[in-house]
């Protein structure tokens, strides 16, 4: 799929088939309330009472009860093995952020791959809501106001070096790596303020601070 398929000028909720709570889909759509399923989840937002407004995937788990409740011509089929339903979704949608749910609750390959997908794009704003944690891309510079001692974790998918401000441990001077230093379990001690000198860090902060982490990659 070279173009988009969805333009919005709201958020976009993106469901897969991760076994997403009815309330994690409810919290999701406050902020982002166009729905599109990934294949599969399709059928898990049905099930949970909200009808998707587009299918996208290859379509080889979504039943064909759930592509006539949505309509056949709401449905695309994308053939691309090198790419997940996640990435044909994310490559199909133009809108100022997704909030994706169903994607981290489920298979660990899936989920690392979704954590994968985020990092390769710096540039979109997309939030995996999970039933515990929300996580992110971390854009080069990131400002996010969160309560007082509440966590805030980095992680790290590639070698990049960071600064901070409003952390109980600075990222600097350190260079991250998955292979070396990670950066999780660190503490909010006043507005964070953080940079960093190229893609490939993850942020992930319990889903109590959705509003703020929203807010702070569209303002």
């Amino acid at each position: 799929m070279d173009h988009q398929q969805v333009q919005s000028r709201q958020g976009v909720t993106l469901v897969g088939g991760g076994e997403p709570s009815v309330q994690s889909l409810e919290e999701a759509l406050k902020f982002a309330p166009l729905l599109v399923a990934a294949d599969g989840g399709a059928d898990r937002a049905i099930a949970l009472g909200a009808v998707p407004e587009l299918i996208i995937g290859d379509l080889d788990s979504v039943s064909e009860a759930a592509k006539a409740r949505v309509g056949a011509e709401n449905v695309v089929e994308v053939y691309d093995h090198d790419r997940t339903d996640f990435e044909k979704c994310l490559a199909a949608i133009e809108a100022p952020f997704v909030i994706a749910v169903g994607f981290a609750n489920a298979r660990l390959d899936h989920t690392l791959a979704v954590m994968t997908a985020l990092v390769r794009d710096i540039g979109r704003s997309v939030i995996v809501l999970g039933e515990d944690d929300i996580v992110f891309s971390a854009p080069l510079e990131l400002a996010l106001d969160l309560e007082i001692g509440s966590r805030l974790s980095f992680y790290p998918l590639a070698e990049v070096r960071g600064r901070s401000q409003g952390l109980e441990w600075p990222l600097d001077p350190h260079v991250f790596s998955p292979m070396e230093r990670v950066g999780t379990s660190n503490r909010v001690t006043g507005p964070v303020r953080v940079s960093f000198d190229g893609p490939g860090m993850l942020v992930i902060t319990p889903r109590e601070a959705l509003a703020a982490v929203v807010s702070a990659l569209t303002g």
